[in-house]
Formats: C-alpha cells, sequence, structure tokens
C-alpha cells in the first residue's frame, strides 16, 4: 500500500491541475504548486480533495449535515497505519530561513525520517511525490529546493499543494485529522498501530477565519471537544479496557481550555504541546473479538460554541 500512496497523490494533482477553474485552485510553476487556498478562495470541493491527497487516497471524506445545523466533515479508512500516519500525519516541520509550514502527506514516506515512520518502517522510494503544506505563505524556490534535496528528487517531480488554515480548503483538511489524531495518540500510548484495522470519524466544520490563529484554534477544538471517532482493533476487551481511558483528549492535563489559548501559551509552537491533548473528543472501540462496543471520552458543546463564535 506505501508504494501507491505518492503514485495516486500524482495522478490526482495532474487531474486537479486539469480542473483547476471547477475547484477555484490555482496551479504555479508548471503544476509543481498548487495554492489551495493562499492567494485563491478554493471551497469545499478543494478541501475534500486537499484532506484525501493528505491521505494518499486510501480514505474518503465528505461533508455532512450534523448536530446544531453544523456540518461535519466525516474521514472513513480500512487502512488506518499507511493512510493517517504513513501519509496524513503532520509530522515534517518544513523549516527554510523565515518559512515555516507543517508538512503532511504521501512525500513524507521518500523522506522517512519521523520516529513514527522509521518504528513501522514506512518508507518508499518513488519517482515523484506529493506534499501538503499548512500555510499563510506559498513556497519559493530555496523552500522547494530544500524540499526537493530533502525528498533526493528534482524540484519538478514535487508537487506541493498548499493551503493556509484560515481557507476554506485548508480548514477542511485540518477537521478531516479526527482519525489522524487519534491515531498518534495510540501511537505515544505504546499501541501496535496494525491492530487497528478500520476507522471513521467525525468533526464540526467550523467557521474561517480571516485570522490564522483564530482558525487555528477553532479547527484543534473541532477535534479535541466534537470529534467523535470510531475504532475496528483487533484488540481483546481487556486491552481495550486498559488504554481506552488514556485515549479522548480529555486525559491531558491540558485538555478544558480552547485550544487557541494553549497554543499561545506555548509561544506558537504545535511540537512544545503536550502530544496526549491530540485526539478525539469521543472515542468507541470495537473489538473484532468480541464484538463489544466501549466508548471513552465525551463532547463539550459549551468549548465548540465559544470557539466557533
Amino acid at each position: 500500500m506505501i508504494d501507491h500512496l505518492n503514485a495516486w497523490s500524482v495522478q490526482r494533482c495532474k487531474d486537479l491541475v486539469d480542473s483547476a477553474s471547477r475547484f477555484r485552485i490555482k496551479p504555479l510553476r508548471g503544476g509543481c504548486l498548487l495554492d489551495f487556498g493562499v492567494n485563491c478562495h478554493g471551497g469545499l470541493q478543494a478541501g475534500i480533495a486537499l484532506a484525501e491527497i493528505c491521505m494518499g487516497g486510501l480514505g474518503q471524506v465528505t461533508i455532512q449535515a450534523g448536530e446544531n445545523s453544523r456540518p461535519y466533515v466525516q474521514v472513513t479508512t480500512d487502512q488506518p497505519a499507511i493512510a493517517c500516519m504513513a501519509s496524513q500525519y503532520g509530522g515534517w516541520p518544513v523549516k527554510c530561513g523565515k518559512y515555516f509550514a507543517i508538512g503532511s502527506g504521501p512525500f513524507r514516506v521518500q523522506r522517512g525520517k519521523e520516529p513514527v515512520l522509521e518504528h513501522y518502517g514506512f518508507r518508499c522510494q518513488n519517482p515523484a511525490v506529493v506534499g501538503v503544506l499548512e500555510s499563510a505563505q506559498l513556497p519559493d524556490e530555496h523552500v522547494q529546493a530544500y524540499i526537493a534535496e530533502e525528498c533526493g528528487l528534482p524540484i519538478s517531480q514535487i508537487t506541493l499543494c498548499v493551503a493556509a488554515t484560515r481557507s476554506l480548503a485548508g480548514t477542511i483538511q485540518i477537521v478531516a485529522r479526527s482519525v489522524e489524531a487519534t491515531m498518534h495518540k495510540l501511537f505515544e500510548l505504546g499501541v501496535d498501530l496494525h491492530k487497528i484495522t478500520s476507522a471513521m470519524g467525525a468533526a464540526p466544520l467550523p467557521p474561517v477565519s480571516g485570522n490564522d490563529l483564530i482558525a487555528i484554534g477553532r479547527t484543534n477544538d473541532a477535534i479535541l471537544y466534537g470529534g467523535r471517532v470510531t475504532l475496528w482493533v483487533d484488540l481483546s476487551d481487556d486491552e481495550i479496557d486498559s488504554i481506552g481511558p488514556k485515549s479522548p483528549s480529555n486525559s491531558s492535563a491540558d485538555y478544558g481550555k480552547p485550544f487557541g489559548d494553549i497554543f499561545r501559551e506555548s509561544g506558537g509552537d504545535f511540537y512544545k504541546l503536550d502530544p496526549m491533548l491530540f485526539s478525539a473528543a469521543e472515542i468507541r472501540f470495537i473489538s473484532n473479538q468480541s464484538g463489544r462496543p466501549q466508548v471513552f471520552g465525551q463532547l463539550d458543546e459549551r468549548i465548540i460554541d465559544k470557539s466557533f463564535s
């Protein structure tokens, strides 16, 4: 499966270039750079496409009507370890000069320098790769050259999809991480991610904001306080009893405040935050052995209402 992540994403990006006006995205630099929401509008379909590229084609993303008249971003996958941890996880902090972006997507397996990739051997060499950058700025040629060097490929063989958090497409691709955030939490807890066989998650889609800091707060609150995830697992009921209470976001000492406040207190550095915070608010485990569902955590509509207002 890993060797298909970039191949699928490369083809998807080519199709998007051909349909750029329909998706309200802007191809730049010969199609090596796709603006999903920095200097262009993007939209619902662009956000869905961006989220599915993040997962290397191994997940399906939809937007549905939900509770309290809010739209919800739903994601499903039958390959959660590969789709979420080998591809979707924002594990590459792309730093080059004054430029910074959170890097996710299948180009990470080409580089292969993150703990989760090394632990599971999630690495694969590809003739061309695709990366997703969460940033308020488009990368210049120096940033492209840095990424190309890290991936061991020429710039022409790397497609970068970029969206600001404040954009609609950027908001959607972040809120589509309810399963990914939960998977990473379980990795931190020492769970064998290959034992998670299927996954489904949903989180409320917040209103967009003209301010990136507000947008960062809202998108994370959507998952931490409004996200519901169901996991089908090859674990016994006793094993689920052991890890379940530690799995939701409310197991973190930072839980209980809007994410914007937590983020400001960290100095604006995601990688300094408590990794135990990042997970869905409510997690349902279904044992493939017993068929018994067990639910841990709970939603907090109070914080969602405060954040989204």
